[in-house]
This record gives C-alpha cells, structure tokens and sequence, in this order.
C-alpha cells in the first residue's frame, strides 16, 4: 500500500489494514520513498513492486492512495487471463468501473508498469495476469474498499458463471449508471449540503 505525501515523496505501508502484526514489525514495514525510487527512511529496501505505484502517481495526479493486493478470487480470474470487464452488476460500475486484464509482466520489473499504462488513465481497479489487483483512490480507505469491491464481484461473476452464466446490463441500462456515477462524484466532492 502507498499514500501520496507529497510531490517528491509518498509513503509505503506494506503491512496490512488489519493488526495482525506486532507494532514492532509494523514499523519494520513502513517507508518513506522519494519518486525516484530513493529510501528516505525505514528498516527496509523498497519493494520492487514500486514502479506500478509510480506509475499510477504519475499518470494520474488524483490518486492519493494505492492498494496492492492477491485477492484469491480476482487473482484466479488474472490467472486464467481473464478481465473483469462484463457489465452485469450496478455496484461495479458505480465504484470502480469495470476491471481490465493488464499482459503478464515479470514482478519487480519495468514490465509490470508498462504493462499497466494502457489502462491507469480510464480505471480505478486493474488486474494484472497471473499476479494479482491494483486499486487506487483519492484515500486509502477508499483504494481498499475498490480492492474489496472488485473481490466481491469476482465473486458474483464465478456464481453467475456457474448457474449457467450472467446476463449483461443494456447500454441503456449502463449509460444511466454512468451519469448516476458522474452526479455521486461530483456530489461528494463538494462536501456536506447541509450546515
């Protein structure tokens, strides 16, 4: 995981949300990283997954937080190569929007960002094949809750699938959830209505 600090520096958590580790090895997991890739403090080295998270910072200056995750029933969908891409749940589209399918890519290599660049611009969530999910958000919590939520429909499509496939939502259908979306976004970027 990696928040946005500043312009310079973002910082690294690569424990977990939950407290399943000791404060001790919490605070062996925690960095300070200058963009170019420069340790500022911490006990240790960057993670060579740290170029898809450079990526996704440079690419998309609203992003302030980054999740990195295995989930096991999205991962199983990148492991057989295939996308999130079907439009047959409402939530998806109103969250994270439908979840491409980045190439394989060698973990700790520039491919990995390369591979990914295609589809930062125009997605909140990717896959990436035989590896795992990216999500990013303008707040941790709010990258974690797309990495739940793309789990989650992951879910709904191995169900579907399995009672004998899903049925699509119309375009019709699709172009609504689109503009409900636009309104929610704008909506609550402007903060509370009422004082």
């Amino acid at each position: 995981m990696t928040t946005y600090v500043t312009q310079q520096t973002f910082h690294v958590d690569s424990s977990d949300l939950g407290p399943t580790l000791s404060p001790l090895e919490t605070d062996l997991r925690r960095q300070l990283v200058r963009f170019g890739r420069c340790k500022l403090s911490g006990m240790r080295n960057v993670t060579s997954e740290i170029g898809m998270h450079l990526a996704v910072y440079r690419m998309r200056p609203d992003v302030q937080a980054i999740v990195h995750t295995h989930p096991p029933i999205a991962t199983a969908f990148a492991a057989c190569g295939k996308a999130l891409d079907q439009p047959i749940c409402s939530e998806i589209l109103m969250t994270t929007g439908l979840v491409p399918l980045a190439a394989y890519a060698t973990t700790g290599t520039e491919e990995v960002s390369a591979s990914l660049e295609p589809f930062i611009p125009d997605h909140d969530a990717i896959l990436l094949a035989n590896h795992g999910l990216l999500t990013y958000g303008s707040s941790l919590p709010d990258a974690f809750m797309k990495t739940e939520t793309v789990e989650h429909f992951a879910q709904v499509c191995l169900s579907a699938h399995q009672l004998g496939g899903a049925r699509p939502l119309r375009d019709t259908d699709i172009e609504k959830l689109q503009q409900a979306r636009a309104r929610y976004t704008s909506n609550a970027s402007r903060g509370p209505s009422c004082r």
